[in-house]
């Protein structure tokens, strides 16, 4: 695993995976990105080739939304103005917010919260400035059983490649991103509770309103979606910012054609909570204790079986939804 985890080959790696997903990803979304060209084309003509006003609305919203993250979903902000006050009300109710004790955990809360309000504030302007409804976003589950089986292909892809990445350094070490995640089961819930609420609004955010938002640029609407995503992975290790360039085609493609941002939040989700589960078993830093300052244990030494698990429930409902396809086209043909 050394090999893997030195930056010349994490770049050979990368290199040849966007080279060799490429082709696959054109191959199968290529269809609905002529579709959303054709319509695209259709709709300025309509509008005798004047300019949306849905498409500047969306990229200066979503810009301010960002803006909003940087500024004011950041630890400097939270240490220099929340901090003070939370430390000031345990100071006047001695015993209630313990924050010598949870101040990583608020902080926590305060960056879910405060990504959860920019990440979703376009459900509240885009009614009011276009008389539309917030739920063609991208947030109907009508026809999501259709599309079911893309989700489950994914995870039977994406496993694997997760039980390999959690032995690499940095992604081991960087995972989970509340570093006292492992401190007991309470930081643990409260930690993935709020990553998950996290990746739902961030797929409101770009597989929803930024992408349908701006799909009189079409397809081209998703490939300007995913520039600020894939900055947003800055931070994280480096193949899983080349991953977010991927998984950003291929989520916003995916949201495209089933109309619902809900089988990309379910991959990223499921991936995301497994990858946590996985580096903290790999570094044997499951939480025991129930609450930081309690005496009862509870150990849970099954992380390999719930991934290996995960995965037969993938491959196993992938196989019955080919079969129930296959079954209906027969029945079509006779």
């Amino acid at each position: 695993m050394n090999t893997l985890n030195s930056p010349l080959s994490q770049f050979g790696i990368s290199v040849v995976l966007l080279a060799g997903l490429a082709p696959i990803i054109v191959w199968f979304f290529r269809d609905t990105w002529a579709t959303l060209d054709a319509a695209a084309a259709v709709h300025r003509q309509n509008r005798g080739g004047r300019l949306d006003p849905r498409t500047p609305a969306t990229l200066v919203l979503a810009a301010f939304c960002l803006i909003l993250i940087n500024y004011f979903g950041s630890l400097e902000f939270f240490d220099a103005h929340i901090v003070p006050a939370l430390q000031r009300y345990d100071a006047d109710h001695p015993g209630t917010l313990r924050v010598w004790l949870y101040e990583d955990l608020y902080w926590r809360i305060y960056w879910g919260l405060s990504r959860y309000s920019a990440y979703l504030l376009p459900l509240a302007v885009w009614p009011l400035l276009f008389k539309e409804n917030p739920l063609d976003l991208g947030l109907r589950v009508r026809g999501f059983m259709e599309h079911a089986w893309i989700y489950l292909l994914c995870l039977a892809l994406v496993i694997p490649v997760l039980a390999l990445v959690a032995h690499m350094g940095d992604f081991g070490t960087f995972y989970p991103m509340y570093h006292l995640a492992s401190r007991s089961w309470l930081d643990l819930a409260v930690w993935e509770a709020l990553y998950v609420g996290q990746f739902f609004a961030l797929e409101v955010f770009f597989r929803g309103f930024w992408v349908r938002g701006s799909r009189a640029l079409g397809s081209n609407a998703i490939f300007f979606m995913v520039c600020p995503y894939v900055m947003i992975h800055f931070p994280k290790p480096y193949l899983e910012a080349c991953g977010a360039l991927v998984a950003g085609v291929v989520l916003g493609s995916l949201s495209m054609k089933t109309r619902s941002i809900w089988a990309g939040f379910l991959v990223h989700a499921t991936v995301a909570v497994l990858m946590d589960l996985l580096a903290l078993d790999h570094r044997h830093e499951l939480p025991t204790r129930l609450t930081p300052d309690s005496s009862v244990r509870l150990a849970f030494p099954y992380t390999s079986a719930v991934l290996f698990g995960v995965w037969v429930l993938a491959v196993t409902g992938l196989a019955f939804a080919f079969w129930r396809r296959h079954k209906r086209n027969a029945k079509v043909a006779l």
